[in-house]
């Protein structure tokens, strides 16, 4: 699931204007950082952990950059202190 989610947001972020509309983006991203901020601090840490193994695994260097800066950007670091 958290690769789904991943995945999804991985494509958003590197939309152009054309391919979606930028206020949407905004909200998607939004959307996605309140849900994870709602989320326990073991299921945090939960995802932290995956992320870190997926970003270890990345092949990509711009993926595996979004995979590090990922928990920061979305508010689980911040969360979790």
């Amino acid at each position: 699931m958290a690769e789904a989610l991943v995945d999804v947001l991985w494509f958003i972020d590197g939309s152009e204007d054309e391919q979606m509309d930028q206020d949407d983006a905004v909200k998607v991203m939004e959307g996605v950082a309140h849900v994870v901020s709602m989320l326990s601090s073991d299921q945090q840490q939960e995802l932290i952990a995956l992320l870190g193994e997926m970003a270890a695994a990345e092949t990509n260097p711009a993926r595996r950059k979004f995979l590090e800066e990922f928990p920061e950007g979305f508010g689980l670091i911040d969360d979790l202190s």
